[in-house]
């Protein structure tokens, strides 16, 4: 991290001792992660949205995240999409977090920087440890201005979560609403006023790129190859827990797609690389995977919309058919096998 990214020592210390505050005040005793509320960031203006974890008794932390693509992470987490493969939930999270660790889980860099401030920790749980969370992406240390909004937001953390203990429904609101309690700052004069409001969440933005065959020679060769057809394929895309960093760059997860043939379990074939790369170049790829192997299936199956869409135009253009279903067996017994080889 460049030294003028880097929190200064003012803004550690007030980090850490609005962490302290936070842990002391133990609000996963009466909140659990469904208990999501805002706080708007006095120099961005961004919103976070702040989810309280540790009601299980596992993982202690605050997590806030960062707009609507962060609401839309925490939101699907929380829905149990993930709940038959939780690891996937990791990849997909935009948040800073505060968690509360045992020693061994901090890097050198978090306790140099603890033993610069003079504190002192004990136990298990006990430990501050802050990361930046992003898709794809090694969680990481943060900058200056994550430090800053961070710290206001565990302040803000607990003043809701002091008066949610006494009105448990003061985050309530109706089905129909996609409004959260955000607390809002004002400046008055040189000092800033916090207030309450009921803010609605911004849109998530999506970025549909089409699918396209970039030659399409190789489109109508395969068209008119008369390649034989049988069998049932799956296809997923997926991060593989196997970082990687590239010179001084933050290091990040690959993305793997896979097609596995369903009745054999066998993996037919596997590519590797960044998400936008892999994602992008599938057509082709998949188009030299099938004209080398002289085959295509009946029907592909898929269990993820935007692994339908992706793929969806491409099968169709070459008379397969595509069905979007609730698990692949064969594709999660691959990424099992892999996951416990990585």
């Amino acid at each position: 991290m460049a030294a003028e990214l880097m929190p200064s020592t003012e803004e550690w210390r007030e980090l850490y001792s609005a962490a302290l505050a936070f842990k002391e005040l133990a609000p996963w005793e009466w909140m659990n992660d469904g208990d999501i509320f805002g706080v708007k960031d006095p120099a961005s203006g961004e919103v976070g949205y702040c989810c309280v974890m540790g009601a299980m008794g596992e993982h202690y932390a605050l997590g806030l995240y960062l707009g609507s693509e962060g609401l839309n992470s925490l939101l699907k987490i929380n829905s149990g999409e993930f709940s038959r493969c939780p690891e996937e939930g990791f990849y997909v999270q935009k948040c800073l977090m505060v968690s509360f660790e045992d020693r061994k889980y901090l890097h050198k860099e978090d306790v140099q920087q603890i033993n610069a401030l003079a504190l002192k920790f004990r136990g298990s749980n006990s430990w501050p440890l802050f990361r930046n969370y992003s898709p794809g992406f090694v969680p990481w240390f943060l900058t200056g201005k994550e430090a800053r909004f961070l710290a206001a937001a565990l302040r803000q953390a607990v003043d809701v979560c002091l008066r949610f203990k006494k009105n448990p429904g003061m985050l309530a609101s109706s089905p129909s609403e996609n409004k959260f309690l955000v607390r809002v700052p004002e400046k008055t004069g040189d000092n800033v006023v916090w207030r309450d409001e009921r803010l609605e969440s911004l849109p998530l933005k999506t970025e549909d790129t089409p699918v396209v065959f970039a030659d399409e020679a190789v489109l109508n060769k395969l068209k008119n190859a008369g390649l034989r057809q049988g069998g049932v394929w799956e296809a997923d895309f997926f991060y593989a827990p196997m970082p990687i960093r590239e010179k001084a760059e933050r290091p990040y997860f690959p993305f793997m797609s896979l097609l596995v043939d369903r009745r054999s379990g066998i993996i037919l074939d596997m590519q590797m690389g960044r998400r936008t790369d892999l994602m992008s170049k599938f057509p082709d790829e998949f188009a030299d995977f099938t004209g080398r192997m002289k085959v295509l299936p009946d029907e592909i199956l898929v269990k993820r919309r935007e692994v339908y869409c992706l793929v969806e135009p491409v099968f169709k253009e070459l008379g397969v058919r595509t069905t979007l279903i609730r698990s692949l067996p064969a594709v999660e017994a691959a990424q099992n096998a892999m996951t416990n080889l990585f």
